[in-house]
């Protein structure tokens, strides 16, 4: 099967066209250079953490409860997230579809054989691509008039 046949093209539009929303938004709401930043960073981190292997994940968590303080800790801040999530919960939805997005590309990546520095480049590319793409949208769109 060729390169191109074996790539999951329905979730890869999915994941573009959730970071052209992304982009969108912050273009619109003219967001702060720290900001742009933050979100460029948080790409790339959700990018390599879906694409390193599963088994590594699990061996860093453990590491967060061998430990009563350290578990303490994790309680605190997973007490703490869950009241973001009640205070803000249309940005917890509109991330979590991110997310969703980015999992599903990596499990159609993954069934298609690809390694995970590939799923890496394809999340890496397509999820800054989109959010590039939101932005010049946005621009073009409603300062070209």
């Amino acid at each position: 099967m060729s390169f191109w046949k074996k790539l999951p093209w329905l979730s890869l539009m999915l994941l573009l066209l959730t970071f052209i929303s992304l982009g969108w938004v912050l273009a619109e709401a003219n967001a702060s250079q720290f900001t742009w930043l933050l979100v460029a960073i948080a790409t790339l981190v959700l990018a390599a953490s879906l694409s390193s292997p599963w088994a590594k994940i699990a061996d860093y968590s453990v590491n967060l409860f061998t430990s009563n303080l350290k578990s303490f800790l994790v309680t605190v801040a997973a007490a703490f997230l869950f009241f973001l999530i009640l205070a803000r919960f249309r940005l917890f939805l509109d991330i979590l579809v991110i997310i969703a997005a980015s999992m599903l590309v990596r499990i159609d990546l993954q069934t298609a054989g690809f390694t995970e520095v590939e799923i890496f480049c394809f999340l890496t590319a397509f999820s800054l691509a989109g959010f590039g793409l939101g932005v010049l949208l946005e621009n073009f769109t409603f300062h070209h008039t």
